[in-house]
């Protein structure tokens, strides 16, 4: 379903935002038997926050909630494979038409699964670096664990199958190929579990690969100004003017943010999340943004809902008049 908006006073600065709704749970592996994690809620839940009017998007698209199934899908070990094949395809198509009108989309997931429909649809537009903002490296793909004992959820391997690591149903696509982003183009912001290598200023590697990131420890101890800085420079050197960054909020501190599925410290506070989206976006290079893994079902009061929704209008309350498609 589309459903166009019209802002009386709408000035030029958010004049082109286009909400995206996937509330999908594919990614994500049941907590309970039987029960589809709530991720698949946040749409509905930052709707009903106000997201749409604070960020005065002329149009919001509501893509379908995508059965979830419980049992292995044949020909895959990746949880809902089949069903993540069709959902991101059609994810990609959404994206792309944004993209193709000049307009900024941002992506209301959902599990971060939801990452991989968005960079096949800005991809369609060229070469485009990611950054990947969250509190983990989800880098997990069939090299790093065992398949015959569990099913890979792609959650927690979104990083590995956008760079190309994983089943082919993931990690090969129409128009594109493989991967969808080169590792050299990747920048990883505060994952919370690796160890920190070198001065607390340097880019570490994300596992085995040139991925390059800094720890949640390295994002607090620099402070957003300058990763902020660290990023741009690292955009310039690699030569790319388009790039979409996803956002985990369980990049949040779980002090601040306990409803989502894997919440920890350290973490970025609200303040520090929002000042650093807005000094990205204000870049220029920013094309659009997925925001994943709120989960309502652990905020039966929503409380979290209103202040998501006011870091999102504080950070993109200043993204570029014009989107890159070259």
């Amino acid at each position: 379903m589309t459903r166009v908006l019209e802002w009386a006073d709408t000035d030029l600065v958010t004049s082109m935002i286009e909400l995206i709704t996937a509330p999908s749970s594919l990614g994500l592996r049941p907590q309970t038997p039987g029960h589809e994690p709530g991720a698949w809620r946040a749409p509905a839940a930052l709707l009903e926050a106000g997201l749409a009017e604070r960020l005065r998007a002329v149009r919001v698209v509501e893509l379908d909630h995508p059965r979830y199934d419980f049992e292995p899908q044949p020909g895959t070990r990746i949880r809902n494979g089949r069903t993540l094949r069709a959902y991101s395809m059609k994810l990609a198509e959404a994206v792309a038409a944004a993209l193709a009108t000049s307009r900024f989309p941002v992506v209301i997931g959902g599990d971060c699964s939801v990452l991989l429909g968005c960079l096949l649809g800005a991809r369609r537009g060229g070469r485009c670096g990611l950054l990947h903002i969250d509190g983990h490296s989800d880098f997990h793909h069939p090299n790093n664990y065992d398949t015959t004992a569990s099913l890979g959820s792609v959650a927690g391997m979104d990083l590995a199958a956008a760079t190309g690591r994983g089943e082919p149903i993931l990690t090969h696509w129409p128009q594109v190929g493989t991967p969808l982003v080169a590792d050299e183009d990747v920048i990883q912001l505060g994952d919370r579990e690796s160890d920190v290598a070198g001065p607390p200023d340097d880019w570490i590697p994300v596992m085995d690969s040139a991925i390059v990131g800094l720890t949640a420890q390295q994002v607090l101890g620099l402070g957003v100004d300058q990763v902020a800085k660290r990023v741009i420079e690292r955009l310039d050197a690699r030569g790319l003017d388009r790039v979409w960054p996803h956002l985990d909020l369980d990049v949040l501190d779980g002090e601040v943010m306990p409803a989502v599925d894997s919440p920890g410290s350290p973490g970025l506070d609200f303040t520090q999340l929002s000042g650093l989206l807005a000094k990205l976006v204000r870049d220029g290079r920013v094309l659009g943004l997925d925001v994943t893994i709120y989960d309502p079902e652990l905020d039966p009061e929503t409380a979290y809902a209103g202040p998501i929704v006011e870091c999102l209008a504080r950070g993109l309350a200043h993204h570029p008049e014009e989107v890159k498609t070259r």
